[in-house]
């Protein structure tokens, strides 16, 4: 169904409580204070055949009863009547609601497979948007809505975050509260058994109040949605993504390895944890994306150089190579002690002036892609001096990619308070600025891998579909799960590949590698190509790729 009737589920005029309570801890005691004390400027009414008046306002006997009807509606009631006033709900005209009971999630033909089942015979017809079941509910703090039972009112921003676990949100409002980052919006999506993460990519590309989009996964349902809605989510805005499950079995680790090429072809970001996704977002919404993949260090300090140029290195990153020209220029602004090579060491005594002018040199430096400035305190030049005159050289270069890391505690922080003011990307230890760094780097290879599209085949290729199925047939018949060489070569010749006879080594001069290439058929994302290391290599060096 897409984005239709969202904006009831995120901006809605007015809101019902089913299942409102006063019982101290009660789901509904907890979602209706949360409601009401929000800010939320719309009408709440609250239902509960138990209370004729709950917070001092009229409590409604049931749905039926309401003076008009609810644009959005919380139910905190149990699984079992939560259908029945689903019902009632649609029967009123009644456009999103906010499941949150359990109780609906089970194996085929189980109770709760046919409850869940129920709740959406009901919702569809009536056009009726459901988030849930068994989720926390949601916040969009820019309308003053907390439909939630969060133990925290968020600040509103323009981080959008999407997850299916409740607690990731409370853990992630824990987070955010101190270091005053604010949301557009958060959901929990809980069983997904409508709205799910395809809805939401659709929505909120087109949010204007959203500037990246983070998701928490745990898994996908209905692949080919996703896929389309992410595709288009990620030419809009930042999508970055942290997918829960990534170790256990075998099995599981394939499956992952298949999520992580849906999210690269898709132009996503995944990263591992819950910090990096919103280091990643900030790193992200401030600096620009690097025009390419080298990247220039300016220090202070040679050694803390040698471990920002150690930590590019471990994750495959590239070190900018000087040209001449911007050696003749660096020459000309630093003493004849600076290191003259990339890490740029420009002596622990440099001062304010040192830096500015090395970073303009560096920033107009066309073999570097992207500048990391570190600095370490001296009695030469505080943090905040080396930050002040890093922003002044920074200047009207602001497509530069820049970031920046003050190396210390306490006597770092107004420089680093600095850099946030200015929008420069700063970070506590070199090595987390690097990784910002690789993090850039790959977003922008899975955004240059979203453009990308297959050639086309020639006009004049016609596979031999005959006698590939021919053989298959012959195989099946035979009660055989593999084909032989012969088989195999002739079918992949039969779609025009070439093959080689299979060749033993017996000597270095005639060394080969052993490859393997296969397609398995993954049940959400549908055929998937590995290719990797073959023979006796695939279960030792486990080296393979994936892609959809």
């Amino acid at each position: 169904m897409s984005i239709r009737n969202l904006d009831s589920l995120f901006k809605p005029t007015s809101v019902a409580i089913i299942g409102a309570s006063e019982y101290p801890g009660a789901l509904g005691e907890v979602v209706t204070r949360n409601i009401l004390g929000a800010g939320f400027a719309g009408s709440v009414t609250l239902v509960n055949p138990s209370h004729r008046e709950l917070f001092g306002r009229t409590s409604y006997a049931d749905v039926a009863s309401l003076p008009e009807t609810p644009e959005l509606a919380i139910i905190a009631t149990p699984g079992a009547t939560a259908v029945c006033v689903l019902a009632e709900l649609a029967a009123r005209g009644t456009r999103a609601a906010v499941v949150m009971a359990a109780g609906f999630a089970g194996g085929p033909d189980s109770a709760e497979e046919r409850l869940r089942q129920s709740l959406l015979d009901v919702a569809r017809p009536a056009l009726l948007r459901v988030i849930g079941p068994d989720c926390l509910g949601i916040l969009a703090p820019a309308v003053g809505l907390n439909a939630s039972f969060a133990h925290l009112q968020p600040r509103a921003g323009s981080l959008a975050f999407v997850a299916q676990a409740g607690t990731v949100i409370t853990a992630v409002l824990d987070w955010a509260a101190p270091r005053n980052i604010g949301f557009s919006l958060l959901a929990s999506l809980g069983d997904m058994a409508d709205v799910d993460f395809g809805d939401m990519l659709d929505y909120l590309a087109n949010d204007h109040a959203t500037s990246a989009i983070l998701l928490y996964v745990e898994g996908i349902t209905h692949a080919r949605k996703f896929m389309s809605a992410a595709r288009a989510a990620s030419r809009m805005k930042p999508v970055i993504v942290v997918k829960a499950g990534r170790h256990g079995t075998a099995a599981q680790a394939g499956v992952d390895a298949v999520y992580d090429a849906a999210f690269r072809r898709a132009g996503m970001l995944r990263v591992l944890t819950l910090v990096e996704l919103f280091n990643a977002a900030e790193t992200l919404a401030l600096a620009h994306t690097p025009r390419g993949e080298r990247l220039a260090i300016l220090t202070n300090d040679g050694g803390v150089g040698v471990l920002a140029s150690d930590a590019l290195i471990d994750a495959g990153g590239t070190l900018a190579v000087l040209s001449a020209e911007t050696l003749a220029k660096l020459d000309a602004v630093l003493p004849a002690r600076w290191s003259r090579a990339n890490p740029i060491d420009i002596i622990g005594d440099a001062d304010a002036e040192r830096y500015t002018a090395a970073v303009r040199a560096l920033l107009s430096a066309p073999e570097a892609d992207a500048l990391l400035v570190l600095n370490c305190p001296t009695a030469m030049t505080s943090p905040d001096a080396a930050a002040a005159a890093v922003i002044a050289a920074l200047g009207a270069q602001s497509r530069a990619t820049l970031l920046t890391s003050l190396v210390g505690g306490a006597g770092a922080a107004l420089g680093r308070t600095r850099f946030r003011a200015a929008g420069v990307p700063t970070y506590d230890a070199p090595e987390q600025a690097v990784h910002a760094f690789m993090q850039m780097v790959d977003y922008r290879r899975n955004q240059a891998a979203l453009l990308e599209t297959p050639p086309s085949l020639p006009e004049d290729f016609t596979p031999d579909l005959a006698s590939a199925r021919a053989i298959v047939a012959t195989a099946l018949a035979a009660g055989r799960a593999w084909l032989s060489e012969v088989e195999a070569r002739t079918i992949v010749a039969n779609f025009g590949i070439p093959t080689v006879t299979a060749l033993l080594a017996t000597s270095p001069a005639q060394a080969a590698h052993e490859l393997i290439v296969g397609v398995l058929d993954d049940h959400e994302f549908g055929p998937v190509i590995a290719f990797g290391a073959g023979g006796a290599a695939v279960d030792v060096l486990n080296d393979r790729a994936l892609t959809l």
